[in-house]
């Protein structure tokens, strides 16, 4: 393999939980909840599927429907998506349903899967290229200058920036044309078998990892440095 493709979240992020991302939405508002009242919140925002990244919802209401399912072609469809989601649940304040939503960009509501680094910094020094491939509405590059992981990145091809989301080929083929790499000697890891498996069609490789919690999965991305050689 001369490429590797890797989506960001599930695989080599995970977004920080429900209850996590709530208090530091309401800490940056000057609010405040009891505990219980929180954790309550935390849990309703949760089965909503409010928080992206994170649980996916329990029922998507009506009048998103369409736009949940293009959510990720553009940062106002993403942003409305998870917004009128949060808005099922309600909060001290109305304005704090955007503050979640800028909240969940923030880099410090994200964590590296432990061997992130380590195989990030391996590929690199075996001369491998790499891309994230992201099915996402805003920049993600701030995550990874900020947890150090910038330099180990040749390309970021982002769904909100090209117009079209995984598993349509196309966002696929953009990723290899940045990387000059052809589709057969690319490998794509990801973990959602229908999005990032879309690669296959173009003639990529596919590694599949599971979406679990970061202290949970402390090498799930290892097997790809045996993939890669």
């Amino acid at each position: 393999m001369d490429a590797v493709l890797f989506d960001f979240s599930g695989t080599l992020f995970r977004i920080e939980s429900a209850e996590s991302w709530l208090r530091a939405a309401l800490t940056a508002a000057g609010l405040t909840l009891t505990e219980a009242e929180l954790t309550e919140t935390a849990r309703a925002l949760d089965h909503a599927g409010a928080l992206p990244g994170g649980t996916p919802p329990a029922r998507i209401p009506r009048e998103i429907a369409d736009v949940w399912e293009t959510r990720d072609r553009s940062a106002e469809l993403h942003r409305t998506a998870y917004t009128t989601l949060s808005r099922q649940v309600p909060l001290p304040t109305p304005q704090l349903h955007e503050a979640l939503y800028d909240r969940h960009m923030a880099p410090a509501a994200w964590t590296p899967y432990p061997d992130t680094p380590e195989v990030l910094r391996t590929l690199r020094e075996r001369g491998t290229r790499v891309a994230v491939v992201s099915n996402i509405g805003w920049d993600l590059r701030p995550v990874f200058r900020a947890h150090g992981l910038d330099p180990y990145v040749d390309a970021y091809v982002l769904s909100f920036e090209h117009g079209v989301q995984k598993p349509d080929p196309r966002l696929f083929e953009a990723a290899c044309e940045e990387l000059g790499t052809a589709p057969g000697l690319t490998l794509m890891v990801g973990d959602d078998r229908r999005a990032d498996g879309g690669a296959a069609a173009l003639g990529c490789a596919v590694h599949f990892v599971d979406h679990l919690p970061v202290t949970e999965r402390p090498a799930g991305l290892r097997p790809v440095l045996d993939r890669v050689g």
